[in-house]
């Protein structure tokens, strides 16, 4: 089974990292913070390098 990711919306500084780097997957909201609009939009190793780069680590997979 596939895990979905998720953004913590309380600690994203919206730096539009995921964003430009996954636009398959991740978007900007209206109020400027990172949402996941499509969790199949990239594989799970790219998602996680985007985690993994998130300067305040708050993309996550939901458990």
């Amino acid at each position: 089974m596939a895990r979905i990711a998720y953004v913590d919306q309380d600690a994203c500084i919206s730096c539009n990292l995921c964003a430009d780097t996954l636009p398959d997957v991740f978007r900007m909201n209206d109020a400027g913070l990172a949402e996941v609009y499509d969790p199949r939009g990239a594989s799970e190793e790219a998602i996680q390098e985007t985690m993994d780069a998130c300067p305040v680590a708050c993309i996550h997979w939901k458990s």
